[in-house]
């Protein structure tokens, strides 16, 4: 497919050179168009050696050249032939000119031209980022049906710290994709999926629980759904909503959880347990509430089931995932849980590292696959790490079924 690459006049240009790599390898032919600034920050030459084609800088003859019909009409040219237009980084200054229908260059030409599908990954100072104007073009533009893929926080070039730095790649090509309805590779599958914490009951008015929010889980039930699987989610207590198109199954314990995915199991194709079930729960719980007293109490826990290792028992052909959330001695847990599990992969994470643990929109996981390969993602929004776990998950079903086939 056809991807036309707009680059504007920003200190991110740099990385679009990064960006068109990155789509060649995803299979798609990129053609650039550069507004004048970019070209200060980045040559139109870089860009013509990776793609193999003539990048394109204003709406009429370049390089002295001589005007034509051809040159005249470019833009519509392109626009017909495109089959998504993505500009990254898109300056605050495009992104003004989308909103507004102002077309005088190219970039802002073909905006108009083109019935394609419109992705836009900003890229500025904090705030312009922030000020007023730049959301209200934004909000005008997502009303249009453009896609923003929203900046990452931190240091800036500007030497500020905040929101505006480029998306990375991942998040840019994730969403490329998803526009373009690529990701489809999971149609024909059920996904049954594990989010969430346990409540084991001390009391009626107190339970054991744990510091999981489920939103880890949940990101690969809608990543899942995307991709064209049929998703049946059992969760435990979360304030979540339901990804659109997932099947939910509310439970509160360990052995309420074990039921269910016992009851759904014969369904499933693909088996995901991400939630954090509780290892023990009260031994006897009190069908009263236990008051308080001077004295101390004594609580006696007892082993929850381990719902991964009872249901790989029963695995068949289905493809097993476990995730492990852990403190210290990261690989050599998850390796081993992969294999006390009986487990195709392992999704582990060190839950003290900032940006890893509890409650927060983003993760730094690295994945242990049963055939050998151990792959560490960098820091990615959990969205974004659900997609790479369910890359590998394509990836094994695959090679299964290759090995099936010999």
């Amino acid at each position: 497919m056809r991807i036309t690459l707009g680059v504007t006049g920003g200190v991110a240009a740099y990385k679009a050179a990064e960006l068109v790599r990155r789509l060649q390898q995803e299979g798609f032919s990129v053609e650039v168009v550069m507004t004048r600034a970019a070209c200060e920050f980045i040559t139109p030459l870089t860009f013509a050696a990776l793609t193999g084609k003539k990048v394109i800088t204003g709406l009429f003859a370049q390089s002295g050249g001589e005007a034509n019909l051809e040159s005249a009409i470019e833009h519509i040219a392109v626009a017909q032939r495109t089959d998504l237009l993505l500009v990254a980084p898109a300056t605050a200054d495009i992104i003004a000119k989308f909103s507004r229908g102002i077309s005088d260059d190219f970039l802002s030409t073909l905006y108009l031209a083109t019935t394609a599908p419109v992705v836009v990954a900003p890229a500025m100072n904090v705030n312009m980022w922030n000020h007023p104007a730049t959301q209200e073009n934004l909000e005008r533009l997502r009303g249009r049906g453009v896609h923003v893929v929203n900046p990452n926080e931190g240091y800036l070039a500007c030497g500020m710290t905040g929101a505006g730095r480029l998306a990375g790649q991942d998040a840019i090509v994730s969403t490329v994709r998803e526009v373009l309805q690529l990701l489809r590779d999971l149609e024909g599958q059920t996904v049954l999926l594990t989010a969430g914490p346990t409540q084991e009951d001390l009391d009626p008015v107190r339970f054991l629980t744990n510091r999981s929010s489920g939103r880890m889980g949940y990101a690969v039930a809608e990543a899942a759904a995307q991709r064209g699987a049929k998703v049946i989610l059992v969760t435990g207590p979360t304030a979540l909503d339901t990804p659109a198109g997932v099947t939910r199954v509310n439970v509160r314990s360990a052995s309420e959880m074990l039921h269910s995915v016992e009851e759904n199991f014969s369904a499933a194709t693909i088996a995901i347990f991400a939630a954090a079930v509780a290892d023990y729960r009260p031994a006897d719980a009190a069908s009263q509430k236990i008051k308080k007293t001077a004295g101390d109490i004594t609580l006696r826990l007892e082993p929850n089931p381990d719902i991964l290792a009872i249901i790989a028992r029963k695995r068949g052909h289905r493809l097993i995932v476990g995730f492990a959330a852990e403190t210290d001695k990261v690989a050599e847990n998850a390796c081993k849980k992969l294999t006390d599990k009986n487990a195709d992969l392992i999704v582990a994470n060190d839950v003290t590292a900032e940006g890893a643990g509890f409650d927060v929109d983003t993760n730094i996981v690295t994945l242990f696959a049963r055939d050998g390969r151990n792959l560490a993602l960098p820091k990615l929004t959990k969205h974004e790490v659900a997609h790479r776990i369910l890359d590998e998950v394509v990836r094994l079903t695959a090679s299964v079924k290759h090995q099936s086939a010999d």
